[in-house]
């Protein structure tokens, strides 16, 4: 039976849990730091949750108020009244900041969470004072640039479309992709990796996860045939693994990007999961965008 008060989520001593319920969505929301300081939205990818941003839960850089939700029908959240398109998504998140009573943050996206942090500063820029994406290709792709490196995509994504269900809740698969997606594999001892694989077991986590990328290969897709088009306004500081299986650092690249403000930092020895494989690198990176955005927007109490 599905927890529908969390306590049986991985414990992060110090934390703050809530349940807001934004469009349709009953958020499970983990945050930490001063419930008044600068608020840092973080959003996690697949195959996991919130605790992909344990380390930085658990020593909250001074002043910012992080706020990790899961996302809709992930970990302990409810599934969202759709089918994982990832413009709903963008809506659903900036419900739930209205509903937290956020007017701007800072953002943090891995993966998935990543890809719809970049429709999110694509679509209200006001809402964002700067943005941390870790792993992503950015927003501005093209056909020509993708081909190359479709077969990554194809290893897995058409298989956790098609089966993710019996995949997800009666197969080792989630544990695989920590094996073969990590380079720092001793970061993913079995107990933390448990702690992602049997959340998929669960059928509204297992839909959801199912429902990501079947939603992305049948529908949007196409839709995103033509590169986009509008131009990010918000700096962004990307931050990339280089030994990343499932998305090519080239996909990432300064040049391509349409932005004001962009760059990208290559790491070195590291995979997929930057967040958990390099948390001092992202908790530093963060703790400088803070500073370097500390004056945009309205003035701060």
């Amino acid at each position: 039976m599905r927890s529908t008060d969390a306590t049986d989520a991985p414990p992060l001593p110090g934390v703050r849990r809530s349940f807001v319920t934004a469009r349709g969505v009953r958020f499970h929301v983990t945050e930490a730091g001063p419930a008044t300081g600068r608020p840092v939205l973080l959003l996690h990818g697949w195959p996991q949750h919130h605790y992909a941003y344990r380390h930085l839960l658990a020593d909250p850089p001074a002043g910012l108020r992080l706020i990790a939700p899961d996302l809709p029908g992930y970990g302990w959240s409810g599934p969202p009244p759709h089918r994982w398109a990832k413009e709903d998504i963008v809506q659903d998140l900036l419900a739930l900041l209205d509903e937290l009573g956020v007017e701007r943050a800072l953002l943090v996206g891995h993966d998935w969470g990543a890809f719809v942090g970049y429709l999110m500063v694509l679509a209200d820029p006001g809402r964002f004072d700067g943005y941390l994406p870790l792993n992503m290709a950015h927003a501005w792709q093209t056909p020509r640039a993708i081909a190359p490196h479709l077969w990554r995509f194809l290893l897995y994504q058409p298989l956790v479309a098609a089966l993710g269900m019996p995949l997800h809740r009666r197969t080792r698969f989630v544990d695989q992709m920590f094996r073969l997606g990590a380079t720092h594999r001793g970061k993913f001892p079995p107990e933390v990796v448990r702690i992602y694989s049997d959340r998929f077991r669960d059928p509204v986590t297992a839909r959801a996860a199912t429902d990501t990328y079947r939603t992305f290969l049948l529908h949007e897709v196409a839709a995103r045939r033509r590169p986009e088009r509008r131009r990010a306004t918000v700096p962004i500081r990307a931050l990339f693994g280089v030994d990343d299986g499932a998305v090519h650092p080239s996909l990432a690249s300064a040049q391509t990007a349409n932005a004001d403000d962009y760059t990208v930092e290559y790491v070195s020895g590291c995979g997929h999961f930057i967040a958990e494989e390099r948390p001092d690198l992202v908790r530093t990176r963060l703790t400088e965008l803070a500073a370097e955005t500390a004056d945009s927007g309205p003035e701060r109490e």
